[in-house]
């Protein structure tokens, strides 16, 4: 299906030069950006796309860059957008990159030059084994990689350069916007959804190459703040109600085999603490809960309750409050209104030589956030492997087959329209 197009990919050119901008998020920094660093990619991505013509390319003053590529086409064809993030994960350094490219990669664990105590294991990544004669990009083992999400930069920008250096393909009008701090969950905050002015969009973020993901997690956080009964130690017997212990005991009492992230997997949701302070008179313990439905989110909720209400039996004198937050909601509920945006997506990645993969995001997305505030947003594969970690990998022709399906994408829009 590719034939027609002759595509001359720069994706990994631009990667490489990418990942060398420190551009890691700050969940302590109340500004936005968390961080200035990442206006410095924000401010190289602009200068490349005004080089390439675009001239309303542009960085505000919140670290957004928002660029237009005209339409080629007559007919009326919904404006698409499509958005990747700037930062990368405070989990793991972002300094200082160093990629490495292993050539034709023959299979097996590939260890890492700078730590060898880095080691890439097929047994522990079985993606590996689909990437046999492709080119892998990974770290010096010293700090995370950044394919989450400049690989998703990167194949915007390359898909961005061929369709304005090849005018004859019909597609309707491309809006771009690359976001800041979308690894401390504030990748939308500050988003100018008039000024962007798209219909549907699609974020570029997703894991194994051929996959589409439609839909999230919903979450909700839960504090239970614990009222215990304060007395002087030296008197306490049969009076003091120890607030830290009545947590302690709540913590204890919350399911060992099911409903935690490392007894979970698949379409499972969990309840998983968070945070735990406090002193004899007053504990406070976070948690967050996860689950693929709003139904799912109530029935553990009502079971986080139901343990409290038990522990608390044991402490007549002692008091509880819980409160419960709602996060985020699943993207599907507004992406099954319009499930053209998956059926097309799908059709590309058929047209990029790929068998398409419907997933689950155990996790949220700007594309969930992006969905509920009106602008529907499922997730595209960007073939990011092993993210927020050094063992962090990609391979080139992972990216150019996103580049591709970005490409059709684009295209199978106007045809339909």
């Amino acid at each position: 299906m590719n034939s027609h197009l002759d595509f001359q990919h720069n994706v990994t050119e631009r990667f490489l030069r990418y990942v060398t901008i420190d551009t890691q998020s700050d969940p302590e920094s109340p500004t936005c950006p968390s961080t200035e660093k990442q206006k410095d990619l924000g401010r190289l991505l602009v200068s490349e796309l005004k080089a390439l013509g675009l001239a309303d390319a542009h960085l505000d003053e919140n670290g957004y860059v928002y660029a237009a590529i005209p339409a080629t086409t007559s007919k009326k064809v919904p404006v698409l957008c499509f958005c990747s993030h700037l930062d990368t994960s405070p989990d793991c350094t972002g300094a200082n990159v160093k990629p490495q490219i292993v050539k034709n990669y023959r299979g097996g664990d590939i260890t890492l030059p700078a730590d060898p105590s880095q080691i890439i294991r097929v047994a522990e990544h079985p993606a590996l084994e689909d990437q046999i004669g492709n080119d892998i990009i990974t770290t010096d083992g010293t700090t995370l990689l950044g394919a989450d999400n400049k690989a998703g930069v990167a194949e915007i920008m390359d898909a961005a350069q061929f369709l304005v250096q090849n005018p004859h393909i019909k597609h309707g009008t491309i809006k771009i916007l690359f976001t800041p701090d979308e690894e401390i969950g504030r990748g939308v905050d500050k988003v100018d959804l008039k000024k962007l002015g798209a219909d549907f969009a699609y974020t570029v973020d997703g894991e194994t190459a051929g996959q589409i993901e439609d839909e999230t997690f919903s979450a909700d956080g839960a504090t239970i703040t614990i009222q215990g009964v304060s007395i002087h130690p030296g008197f306490a017997k049969g009076k003091m109600e120890h607030a830290i212990k009545i947590a302690a005991a709540i913590i204890e009492r919350l399911p060992k085999d099911t409903c935690s992230p490392e007894t979970t997997e698949g379409r499972e949701g969990f309840l998983h603490p968070i945070g735990i302070s406090g002193a004899l008179e007053q504990a406070t313990i976070g948690l967050i809960v996860r689950d693929f439905t709003v139904a799912g989110l109530k029935q553990k909720e009502a079971l986080l309750e139901h343990i409290v209400k038990d522990v608390m039996k044991d402490y007549p004198r002692s008091t509880y409050r819980m409160e419960i937050k709602e996060q985020y909601r699943n993207m599907k509920e507004v992406i099954d209104r319009h499930p053209e945006t998956v059926e097309y997506a799908m059709e590309a990645i058929r047209r990029a030589g790929l068998e398409p993969v419907r997933a689950s995001i155990r996790g949220g997305t700007d594309g969930s956030r992006l969905s509920f505030m009106g602008l529907p947003c499922p997730n595209i594969f960007a073939g990011e492997h092993a993210f927020h970690s050094r063992l962090e990998w990609v391979s080139r022709q992972d990216m150019e087959k996103a580049v591709q399906t970005i490409v059709h994408l684009a295209m199978i829009w106007e045809e339909r329209a």
